[in-house]
This record gives structure tokens, sequence and C-alpha cells, in this order.
């Protein structure tokens, strides 16, 4: 099966290279690549890999019946599966669900403290009750936060390597416009990426048929799976209620305003009641929340409105999976995003800016006069991020850079369908650079 390499491959290989290296976990929704990742990076650097299982082995969850010392874990390992080998400084242990048996990460510490066995742990939905296993564990454990593949991640996919995305950046520094070839080339790989989004069994197939037959029905399986979560690991009531805010997404995101809006869930719907649910979303790595600043201006922490937000999908996707038959036949078939458009722009630049290591802000002044797409900040300075879907001037994105009310604003950036270009201190650069805006923007 084709592999496709990730980011996680050169951070579990500098983790391995740390003499004093923690056990290990991996957190990140379903199906974005983090077991397959994981156990070839295992097979590649240890002579005996552990691989535990707790959905499909539950009988494992005895391990820690005797108590949470590594010898007594081991012991019990042993009793279950005689074949399994421990060879002291050879041996990794891939505890892998890790939502199934939270208990598990109690143990990490004697694992630390014993030293003879690497340890790593996985799981999805692990945002859910992450309290528990951070209190069971604090000091004595990494953490890597693993998303669906971003549009660098594809690229490598697709045969392109380091020189090539050096190349766009170096564009983006210097503000030389792309080659027509450049241009066309990198926007029909965007747009391919944008509709299957960046979970690898979809990218996967993809690339190994060179057409989008099958991806759908890949899609459009997650997106069940996913709804099964919810069922699985949400609590009685709250269940239709997430369920209801995961289906209202796309239709919400289509409106000219794209504020989640709580009443057009169900009717009588309030915030307070659903408030658990977006958080709930969230934890489990399904939804990106993007909330409402009460005023642009540095810092961003805690300078929100709460109650105001937009709401995206962490992988674009399963948005396009989730529309109408119409609509995905377009989509497919012409490349054509309808009234989609400006959803799956904003949606994906969002994903792009959270898989960079950014949190999600936008503004909205009350009277709906001046409203801004994204926000991001430099050690000193907040820039307001436009996505326009057709090149058109930036309105609102002017006031914030020329007016003496926002002192932490100077400049802008624009993501557009087309070219590089400056003016009037915005920065405008194609869509598929969005991936590169936290690099481009280090000093």
């Amino acid at each position: 099966m084709l592999y496709l390499r990730r980011k996680i491959d050169a951070f579990l290989d500098t983790w391995k290279a740390n003499p004093d290296r923690k056990p290990l976990i991996v957190k990140g929704p379903r199906q974005v690549g983090k077991t397959e990742s994981i156990n070839r990076f295992a097979r590649m650097n240890y002579q005996s890999v552990i691989y535990i299982n707790f959905v499909e082995e539950p009988n494992y969850k005895m391990i820690t019946a005797d108590g949470y010392k590594t010898e007594d874990i081991i012991k019990n390992i042993s009793r279950l599966d005689p074949s399994k080998r421990f060879l002291p400084g050879e041996t990794l242990l891939f505890f892998d669900e890790l939502q199934e048996f939270p208990d598990i990460s109690t143990a990490l510490k004697f694992f630390k403290l014993d030293g003879r066995f690497d340890v790593i742990c996985s799981g999805s939905m692990l945002g859910i009750n992450y309290r528990k296993i951070e209190s069971n564990s604090v000091g004595y454990k990494s953490d890597y936060e693993m998303y669906s593949m971003d549009f660098e991640e594809f690229l490598w996919g697709k045969g392109y390597d380091e020189r090539f995305i050096e190349e766009m950046l170096e564009h983006m520094r210097t503000l030389k416009p792309f080659n027509e070839v450049q241009l066309s080339v990198c926007s029909a790989l965007f747009l391919d990426y944008c509709i299957l989004g960046g979970m690898p069994a979809v990218v996967r197939e993809f690339i190994e048929k060179g057409t989008f037959e099958g991806s759908l029905e890949v899609q459009r399986q997650l997106v069940a799976d996913y709804k099964e979560d919810i069922r699985k690991y949400a609590d009685g009531l709250d269940q239709t209620r997430i369920l209801n805010v995961f289906q209202h997404i796309p239709v919400q995101l289509a409106k000219e305003n794209k504020k989640f809006q709580i009443s057009k869930v169900a009717s009588g719907a309030r915030f307070r009641d659903y408030r658990g649910c977006i958080e709930w979303l969230s934890d489990a790595g399904m939804v990106n929340v993007c909330h409402c600043l009460h005023f642009p201006e540095l810092p961003l922490k805690g300078n929100y409105d709460e109650t105001k937000y937009k709401l995206y999908f962490a992988d674009t996707g399963l948005l396009v999976a989730m529309l109408d038959e119409e609509a995905q036949d377009d989509l497919r078939a012409n490349k054509n995003l309808g009234v989609y458009k400006g959803a799956l722009y904003e949606n994906i630049v969002g994903e792009a800016l959270v898989k960079a290591g950014y949190q999600l802000y936008y503004y909205k002044r009350d009277d709906s006069t001046l409203e801004q797409d994204f926000f991001v900040r430099t050690a000193s300075d907040l820039i307001p991020v436009e996505v326009k879907a057709k090149n058109g001037t930036a309105k609102s994105m002017r006031t914030l850079i020329h007016s003496e009310k926002y002192a932490d604003i100077h400049a802008g950036i624009k993501f557009t369908g087309g070219n590089i270009g400056y003016s009037d201190d915005i920065y405008t650069f194609p869509y598929f650079c969005a991936f590169l805006l936290k690099r481009y923007l280090r000093p």
C-alpha cells in the first residue's frame, strides 16, 4: 500500500533521537493516519513492537489488574500473549485507541522511570476526556497533535519535493508573481485538494487511481463514522444536539453571514443549551471554532465573545461530502463550486491556519459595517486575513489598516484565486499559499 509521507514522521525521528524521551501521546481525530504513521515508524526503528488496540482487544484492559508498575503490566501482557518479546532498549509498546482505556495513562510515569521500553499511545476522541489522562500522567509524557493532511503533505503525495515548496515561499517573500505555468499547476492541485480534503484514505485513492472515482464514497463513509462516534461517545441528550449542530454547518457556511446561529439548528434552541455541543465537536477534532473578537486588538486570548462564533469543518473533505447531490456532481465533473465557493475557500484557509498552529478569530462590528474573516498575530502586530472568492476590494481591511482606532494593525493579507500582488499595505496571495503563512510571517 502506498505510504503517504507525513509531518509526524520527522517528529517521531526527533523524539526517538532524544535520550531523555518521555512516553508520547499522539492525539487527533479519527482516520487522519495516526496508527499507520506510528506503525511504520515502529517497524523501522525497533526489533520488537508490542501493538495493543483497546477497541479490537478489550481483554488487554486487564493488564493493570495488579497495578501500574512496568513489571506488573509486562507480566500481564505476557500472560495474555506469551509470544510478545520485551527487549530492553529495543522495544516499543504502542497502545492504540487510548480513549477506550484512558486508565493506562497512569502507567506512563512508571514506564518513564523504568526507562527500558519506549511507549507511544494514540487515540481519537481524546480531547473529550483528556483532562483525566492529563492528570494521570502530568510531567511524564509528551504530546503531539495530528491533523488530516495539509496541502504541503498533499504535494508530497503527488511527488513534489521541498524545493517546489521553498520556491512558493520565495515568491511570497519577494512578491514576485507566479508565471502562468506555476499558477495553473498549483491552482489545479489546490482545487483537487479542496475537493478531496486531507483524509489519507481519500487522498491515497485519488493518487492511485488518478481520478475522483470512489473518493466520494470514502468521504461519505468517513462522515458516517464521525456520526457513529457522536452516538458512541456523547452522553444521552447531547447526542441529538451535537448531531444537529454537525449537520447544520454546511448550510450555515453557505450563507452570506457565516456566523453560526444556534436558533437555526432547532426551534427554540438557545446558546446556553448548546454550548457543550460546540465544545464537544471541537474537542473531538471534528470542527474548528472561530471566535468573534470584542475588538480587533492584542492580546487575542480572552478578547472574544463566546456566544458569537463561526464553525468550520476541521477537514474540508467533510464539508464537500455533506453537500447536496447536484453540488456534488457539479463539483467533481466541472470543478464548479457554486454557492459553496466562498464557504469552501474560507473553510480551507481556516483549516490551513489551524494546521499551522493558529487559533481562529474573526471580527464583526455590531452595526455590520465592518467585518473581517480571520486574524493572525506576530510578536507585535495584529494582521487581518481576508478570503475573497473574487479579487475584489477589501473595504473592511482598508479601514482596519488605515484608521487610527486600530493601533495594532499596520498591514493585511488577502487570499484570492489570482496571483501575488501588493497595494495599500495589503499583500495578496493565491489561496494555495495559505499553508505557508506562518513561515512567511516568521522574522
